[in-house]
């Protein structure tokens, strides 16, 4: 069930305790996650705008991360971002043709593998673009698209998630609707949420000394891309990433404080009634 307006009376009024607004935050408007699949996904299509591809690409922190762990854990990422796109921008039927997207690899030697995978991916995370969930000319798109291309990788043998992006560093107010939009996706899709943007709303109230923006407000900085990255791991592999050994560059202090956000975070969301 989504948060009442009371629920968010009590959360603008508790907003200066940093404890009790990530609380509130974190367990906010979404009902409870569909359980964790027993094996994780070994495949992972990335469908999504600018906020996927900043800081060279979401889907290479994930993959480091889970090689990071142990068990080591190994994840091939395929990114597919459009600017500015929104869900209707991206023809997904298209992305699961044949011999197109993701056929061949090419490693770090640079050696070309042609890839032989049924199903072409296990999960496609999917992001809408930052406003489109809010704007009433495209809110509805939002609900349409959502449904429509869940059944589409749904239908390719993959399963949807969806990727709850962030309000804008000027604009927190947005972080409410935004996680009301994306629960009431998950709900109506039976599809899993990654509460990125309820990370964000967590990090900056309990870390505030962590740059999570670039110079525009809006895009990730690298600790930005990073907690997104942890979430997304957290939510993806049901492990938390306390403790894991890539940090991206960012002083070990600054990753460990974001993976715990992240863990935190899809704790409480998975739970939230």
């Amino acid at each position: 069930m989504p948060c009442s307006p009371r629920f968010f009376a009590r959360l603008r009024a508790c907003i200066r305790s940093a404890a009790v607004a990530a609380i509130l935050l974190a367990g906010c408007g979404a009902p409870a996650q569909p359980p964790v699949v027993a094996t994780p996904p070994a495949t992972v299509l990335y469908i999504g705008s600018s906020f996927f591809y900043y800081n060279n690409g979401i889907d290479g922190i994930v993959a480091r991360l889970a090689r990071s762990a142990e068990p080591r854990q190994k994840v091939a990422g395929t990114l597919v971002t459009i600017g500015g796109a929104g869900f209707d921008w991206h023809d997904v039927e298209s992305y699961f043709r044949p011999n197109a997207v993701a056929r061949y690899t090419i490693d770090s030697r640079n050696v070309l593998h042609f890839n032989q995978r049924t199903p072409l991916f296990d999960a496609a995370v999917m992001m809408d673009c930052s406003q489109c969930p809010l704007h009433p000319q495209l809110r509805d798109d939002f609900f349409a698209y959502a449904k429509k291309n869940a059944e589409i990788v749904r239908r390719h043998g993959a399963r949807p998630v969806f990727f709850m992006s962030w309000a804008y560093e000027d604009q927190p107010d947005m972080t409410e609707p935004l996680a009301e939009a994306y629960g009431r996706i998950g709900r109506d899709n039976a599809a899993q949420v990654v509460p990125a943007g309820l990370a964000f709303a967590r990090s900056r109230q309990a870390h505030p000394d962590i740059g999570l923006y670039d110079a525009d407000k809006r895009h990730p900085s690298p600790a930005g891309s990073y907690l997104a990255a942890a979430t997304l791991y957290a939510t993806l592999f049901g492990r938390s990433p306390v403790g894991l050994t890539d940090t991206e560059g960012l002083p070990p202090a600054t990753a460990l404080a974001l993976q715990q956000v992240a863990w935190d975070t899809v704790q409480a969301y998975a739970a939230s009634p």
